[in-house]
């Protein structure tokens, strides 16, 4: 039986698998690998699969793949942690990082205490308001405070991408009714052609919130970086929130900046090591060998 070795990791509660492929072959497709180690009860449980792989163009490569085998363009918060492991495995042992994602590469500041990097700084880069290149079939740009028809109800919706689509919605409160029931009608809505990450917002002033994501291919999650970052341009856009503000999210907090000057969002958090082992690939998974 064919074997993956492994490590879990944490950003805030939105928790991978990672696989070291500096070290490590993957043995069967990622696609495929990424439902069977995602499922809380039969697998190693997670929010998908992240591999880290060499770069070209960067001290490593973050490869991410949601619980339903679907690759998505980039993760906050498993950006945060590739870093952690990048620095705490040796791989690049700086307190200032490249990585590349399916979004660009991205500058990342570390925070270390000895050998271990404690929290994390991801220069996130500039948001994306182009509808077009969101992507979404909304015609004006930006996208803010457009309506949108869901299970009924009209929201007011505000769209923006950060290497991954987002749909802002500002709401007085974020209940399992919202994100449960109509979090997974707008991801798959007609006016995203990608389907999109939903994050229901509730403002406690303008320059602290509270957020809940239905996020594209996983369902909820207790974080979403990117979708943290999204939020504090959407808070801009619509003139809720200030520039700076902190997120609270189900699994921790989240520091956002959009700055003026370079226009690029950063966002600061934790990452977290949970535990490391190795996990008996199924029978019945295509590993590459038999694909070949």
């Amino acid at each position: 039986m064919s074997q993956l070795r492994f490590t879990k990791m944490h950003g805030a509660g939105n928790d991978y698998v990672y696989v070291n492929l500096f070290e490590e072959q993957l043995p069967a497709p990622p696609e495929k690998l990424a439902p069977l180690v995602s499922d809380r009860h039969f697998g190693i449980g997670g929010d998908g699969l992240i591999l880290i792989t060499p770069s070209e163009v960067a001290d490593a490569r973050m490869r991410m793949f949601n619980a339903d085998g679907s690759e998505a363009e980039m993760c906050g918060n498993g950006l945060r942690c590739v870093a952690k492991y990048v620095y705490d495995h040796g791989i690049a042992k700086k307190d200032q990082l490249s990585l590349e994602t399916g979004a660009g590469v991205l500058s990342v500041q570390l925070e270390t205490d000895g050998d271990l990097a404690k929290r994390v700084t991801v220069n996130m880069g500039e948001p994306i308001l182009d509808a077009s290149k969101i992507p979404t079939t909304f015609g004006e740009s930006p996208v803010v405070n457009q309506r949108l028809e869901a299970g009924g109800r009209e929201f007011e919706v505000t769209c923006v991408s950060m290497g991954n689509p987002h749909c802002v919605i500002f709401v007085d409160k974020a209940d399992d009714d919202l994100v449960l029931k109509i979090g997974p009608q707008i991801e798959k809505a007609a006016q995203f052609p990608a389907r999109v990450n939903v994050e229901f917002i509730e403002i406690i002033s303008p320059t602290e919130v509270r957020q809940r994501t239905w996020e594209r291919g996983s369902g909820e999650t207790l974080a979403c970086g990117t979708g943290a970052s999204a939020v504090c341009v959407a808070g801009v856009l619509t003139g809720k929130l200030e520039r700076r503000i902190l997120n609270h999210l189900l699994g921790g907090d989240l520091e956002l900046h959009w700055n003026e000057s370079d226009n690029h969002v950063y966002m600061t958090g934790p990452a977290e090591e949970v535990f490391s082992g190795i996990w008996p690939i199924p029978d019945g998974v295509p590993l590459y060998s038999q694909l070949a």
